[in-house]
């Protein structure tokens, strides 16, 4: 490998590494983002996952809540996302009415509608019955950050637990 001749060993894979710069890094268990939105609510889905589902959950949702608009709007909301899950802070007036905390491990799916990305949903599974639920929520901005939020509080889950407790081990033929 130190010649630097190719072939057949492993040589020819072999590249040089640079180190990069070094960037500060926030522990991943102190990681947290949050998001303001409006709560629209929820409804049981047949399946765990699809980009079809969410959109339908959200149609369902979106349209039971133009009936009631007028006399009870959507609560605004507050989600706290980090590599644990995701915690729901709904609140009324400024006093927090209910919290609800949805473990990562419980979060099947999620994502924003693809025609109006202000609306974002997550799939999640009950905890011990095989039934589904879509929550619901709206924004003043785009929701694709928040999915992407979600997207990095899996890649950290992963990276912190299941790299560790279920390493993956390189197989060498000689």
């Amino acid at each position: 490998m130190r010649t630097g001749a190719r072939g057949i060993f492993p040589a020819y894979y072999a590249l040089e590494v640079t180190k990069e710069p070094e960037q500060v890094k926030v522990r991943s268990a102190d990681w947290v983002e949050r998001y303001r939105l409006k709560f629209l609510g929820s409804v049981q889905v047949p399946y765990h996952k699809g980009n079809d589902v969410l959109c339908a959950a959200m149609q369902k949702i979106a349209t039971n809540r133009r009936m009631t608009l007028q006399y009870n709007p959507p609560p605004s909301c507050i989600l706290e996302i980090n590599m644990k899950g995701v915690k729901l802070v709904v609140s009324s007036g400024g006093i927090s009415e209910c919290n609800h905390f949805f473990q990562l491990k419980n979060i099947s799916f999620c994502g924003y509608h693809p025609k109006n990305n202000k609306y974002f949903g997550f799939i999640t599974k009950h905890p011990a019955d095989h039934r589904f639920a879509c929550h619901v929520f709206v924004s003043e901005n785009s929701t694709k950050h928040l999915a992407e939020a979600i997207g990095k509080a899996f890649q950290l889950y992963y990276k912190e637990f299941v790299e560790f407790s279920c390493p993956t081990e390189d197989i060498y033929l000689e």
